[in-house]
């Protein structure tokens, strides 16, 4: 049989949960569809969210005929072999994991995507700025997908059909962390060796599950996810386990570092400043020194944001922001804070009232009009 995700996989945009900000009324991959718009596109995101999906509803929305790849595997001669396969329709390719193509590998796949033989849809976990080639990059629009909310999470549950209790699918929504595959993979497994679905049931099959690292798969995330949540729990002891674990398996000390330098920012914030400076001198030292030495500044780096303050204010004064900006667009600046070079524009009032010195604060808002009583930083 198969397993429950894919049983329950959307085939449409009207069963499709969350990403409403891609997927909504006017939003860039439903007015695609609706436009039957073929083009080029990466889906960035943490696992889980919906990437595999979007690309297969997009794909038989435009009546393309779809490839997939994972490039953990692939190669170029994959691809050739899809250039040569005769097809009526469109190609897509789904590449999951891009960021695992070197750039030799990416390059290769590059004209095919510039001539239109190929349309490719990537897939990643990665900031793409970092891992895809800018060529490719500018001949693909990149969609940031985010984490699945608390209600999206139940939204899918309900569509499995099982019976979940509440407690039960309180205690998945918290575990699983916004990660629908991660939570439907436990809740299968549940259904398959106990059948009744409890808080119990769920518990007992998480700690008895074959727990490995796997670079490549499933438990890479798993495992990057436990090792940042110990930090930001101030819990360095087990901070340092999930790093040493991720050590052993050989994985990129340059992964570990970047997730520091998130974190520095994300978790520590204004509590400890010297937070950022501290994971950027780490990143720099995997960067210089590697493997097995590196491992040291990465331990030394670990602790001290495990063990330092934490605070998300300007964390969440951005996400908030950015909330405003996609809801009221590019509101005009206040007049009193517009730059004015001519004559004319002075005489509209433009800059009015500034004073170029320290520390002057003009008494009319620094927002536009209509989030002038907005706060972010709190």
């Amino acid at each position: 049989m198969e397993p429950l995700a894919a049983r329950i996989r959307p085939r449409a945009l009207n069963e499709f949960i969350g990403q409403e900000h891609l997927v909504g009324a006017g939003k860039p991959i439903r007015e695609a569809i609706e436009k039957r718009h073929l083009f080029s596109f990466i889906l960035w995101g943490p696992p889980g969210v919906g990437k595999t999906t979007l690309a297969r509803i997009y794909s038989r929305a435009l009546k393309a005929e779809l490839f997939e790849l994972s490039a953990v595997s692939a190669g170029k001669e994959d691809i050739r072999k899809i250039l040569k396969t005769p097809s009526l329709q469109p190609k897509v390719l789904f590449l999951d994991e891009i960021h695992r193509f070197n750039k030799a590998q990416q390059d290769f796949l590059l004209p095919y995507v510039e001539s239109g033989e190929i349309t490719l849809i990537g897939a990643t976990t990665e900031n793409p700025s970092f891992e895809v080639i800018s060529a490719l990059l500018s001949r693909a629009r990149v969609f940031v997908l985010n984490e699945l909310d608390e209600n999206d999470m139940r939204s899918i549950i309900k569509r499995t059909a099982l019976k979940v209790p509440k407690a039960a699918a309180d205690w998945l929504v918290r575990m699983a962390t916004g990660d629908a595959r991660q939570m439907l993979t436990l809740l299968d497994q549940v259904h398959e060796l106990h059948g009744a679905i409890t808080v119990e049931t769920l518990e007992a099959t998480l700690q008895s599950a074959h727990m490995r690292y796997d670079k490549k798969g499933e438990e890479h995330y798993n495992t990057i996810s436990a090792f940042i949540k110990s930090m930001r729990a101030s819990d360095a002891d087990a901070a340092v386990y999930y790093l040493a674990r991720m050590v052993e398996s050989g994985e990129d000390p340059l992964f570990i570092a970047r997730r520091m330098v998130i974190f520095a920012s994300e978790d520590v914030g204004l509590a400890q400043p010297t937070a950022l400076v501290v994971a950027n001198e780490v990143f720099r030292a995997c960067e210089v020194i590697g493997y097995p030495e590196c491992a040291i500044n990465l331990a030394h780096g670990v602790a001290y944001l495990a063990q330092a303050k934490k605070d998300r204010r300007s964390y969440d004064a951005l996400r908030e922001a950015q909330a405003d900006v996609r809801a009221h667009g590019a509101l005009p600046v206040p007049v009193h804070l517009r730059n004015a070079p001519t004559k004319l524009m002075k005489e509209l009032g433009y800059g009015e009232g500034q004073k170029w010195e320290a520390g002057f604060r003009h008494e009319k808002s620094y927002l536009p009009d209509k989030l002038k009583k907005r706060r972010y930083l709190r």
